[in-house]
């Protein structure tokens, strides 16, 4: 799995919302959101209808782009994944592991077999950040944190307004499948559909954000969040079979995995 960038989104929206953007791809608090006058998102649009570009955001030398992206519904990302499935450039949004046309939006599992990008699956995101193939004697086992810890403070990941918005990611440990942030920086949505919807109206987020608390942070933590919501604490990450495609603007690879195991029992919050 690997979290999505800013960088790696800009090349999306160069891609696919330069003439238009019918889909919403870009929310303009990405370049205007903002709290207490810190700037929360990384990137900047210029132009009008029929001549869009847009850009990693800049200032005194620092640059977004290796931040998480953010103010993304689990649509934005289902439409980023079906474009990484269909070869990025001109490639389909609508259709690829994802049917956007679809009353309910889940994954395909034939396109997803045939290497496909997904959604990190609440499976697939679990096991990737809290798994230790290592622990109980090579047994394998959990931790309760995504920094191979049972515990955390200050230093082992952004949460507690440590920064006071999300930070490049791999700035702090990764987890023992080597990745990382899955412990405060963004909440981030897996394509869980919602034990309390059957329409897919809300999908589960887990992880953190930047200003949660250590509780937040626990394996046993997670809530669902209305599907098109686009908020400054949310993000997402995607996996795949095989190795996932990601666009050039990025040449980091965390790895693809996949699993199989019994679906964890997801604690209720908010």
């Amino acid at each position: 799995t690997y979290e999505v960038t800013n960088s790696q989104y800009v090349e999306f929206l160069n891609a696919k919302a330069s003439v238009s953007d019918s889909n919403g791809l870009f929310n303009p608090e990405m370049s205007t959101g903002k709290d207490e006058g810190l700037r929360l998102g990384g990137i900047n649009r210029a132009g009008s209808g029929g001549a869009y570009s847009y850009s990693v955001y800049e200032a005194s030398g620092i640059s977004a782009g290796d931040r998480p992206v953010n103010y993304v519904s689990f649509f934005d990302a289902a439409r980023f994944a079906n474009w990484l499935t269909n070869g990025q450039g001109d490639g389909d949004t609508e259709t690829g592991v994802y049917d956007l046309t679809a009353e309910t939006v889940t994954r395909d599992s034939t396109a997803w077999d045939n290497g496909g990008v997904a959604i990190a699956s609440e499976d697939e995101w679990y096991k990737a950040a809290y798994y230790d193939p290592t622990l109980n004697d090579g047994a394998g086992g959990y931790w309760n944190h995504a920094h191979q810890s049972n515990s955390i403070e200050a230093g082992d990941a952004n949460y507690a307004d440590a920064n006071d918005r999300a930070v490049d990611v791999g700035d702090y440990a990764e987890s023992a499948y080597g990745t990382y942030d899955q412990g405060g920086n963004l909440w981030e949505w897996n394509d869980a559909v919602s034990e309390d919807t059957a329409s897919g109206d809300k999908r589960n987020v887990r992880g953190g954000a930047y200003f949660s608390t250590e509780e937040e942070l626990l394996r046993t933590f997670s809530f669902d969040q209305l599907a098109t919501e686009e908020i400054s604490a949310v993000g997402f990450r995607v996996s795949s079979l095989a190795p996932i495609p990601e666009p050039s603007a990025f040449a980091v690879i965390f790895g693809s995995l996949s699993f199989s195991f019994a679906m964890v029992r997801r604690k209720r919050s908010r």
